[in-house]
């Protein structure tokens, strides 16, 4: 079906002010800075009627079928370098000022679509937990929800200590106070389940690094006791890569459907 074009976006404009025009995979990509972080925006050939978007934490560009199709059906991509942050409430802050100017200046669709692969998980799910009613859905990719199984390594998976002593710096922990904060997704996913945010993961079972025991598996079973709306695409004998699904379709539909 021909999607509906929108000759003129709202954020045409405000982009061309704001920052350089570059490309990527084809498609004009705006690169400037939000509240003093780096950012990104990839336009779609024909804009979608909603002016719906799809909001990347971490890895842009890697294992980004999902992007390119969501862009290719009229989605905006965007993203925000908060790298070296692993979801903590200072990367929060930062996504709230994005998202006030996205929805804001730029006219886009108020409850945009998180796509968090891997760390960009405790990303997406920290800002949504904070942020429900503002949340389209999230598309989780192996997705850590706990830092102390990745990097911690407090269980099956094999500790990260570079990543591990670069994630209490950002929360300001102790070992001692990580291991028993209760701000990871896992422990929060109440305001998601309170509003409907539906949810899909994507995940190998022979994931060693975020292993589906300790993030994924926990996180389904307790949102369906929250009576939320979550689906687990599990891949058979695949490890933490490669990412995604070698056809898309079934999450880019997903994302369509929750997005309206």
């Amino acid at each position: 079906m021909k999607m509906k074009s929108n000759p003129t976006p709202a954020y045409l404009s405000v982009l061309k002010a704001w920052g350089t025009a570059t490309r990527w995979e084809g498609y004009v990509c705006y690169e400037g800075q939000v509240d003093g972080r780096a950012c990104k925006l990839v336009l779609p050939d024909v804009p979608d009627a909603y002016a719906r978007w799809a909001w990347r934490a971490e890895f842009f560009g890697q294992f980004a079928g999902v992007d390119l199709e969501l862009v290719a059906r009229g989605f905006v991509l965007a993203y925000m370098d908060v790298v070296d942050l692993y979801g903590c409430p200072k990367a929060v802050a930062h996504w709230d000022v994005f998202y006030a100017w996205a929805s804001g200046a730029l006219g886009l669709h108020p409850r945009p679509a998180l796509i968090g692969l891997s760390r960009g998980g405790l990303m997406v799910y920290n800002w949504a937990i904070r942020n429900p009613l503002k949340t389209g859905c999230i598309y989780g990719d192996a997705p850590v929800m706990d830092f102390k199984s990745w990097p911690g390594g407090q269980d099956s998976a094999p500790a990260s200590p570079s990543d591990w002593e670069k994630c209490l710096a950002a929360y300001g922990l102790s070992e001692a106070e990580a291991l028993a904060y209760p701000g990871n997704p896992l422990d929060n996913l109440a305001p998601l389940a309170a509003q409907r945010v539906a949810l899909i993961h994507v995940c190998g079972m022979a994931d060693e690094a975020v292993p589906v025991s300790e993030n994924t598996a926990i996180a389904a079973e307790r949102y369906r006791d929250l009576g939320g709306d979550m689906t687990v695409i599990l891949k058979g004998s695949v490890g933490h890569h490669p990412h995604g699904l070698d056809n898309p379709t079934p999450v880019v539909e997903f994302i369509q459907r929750y997005t309206k």
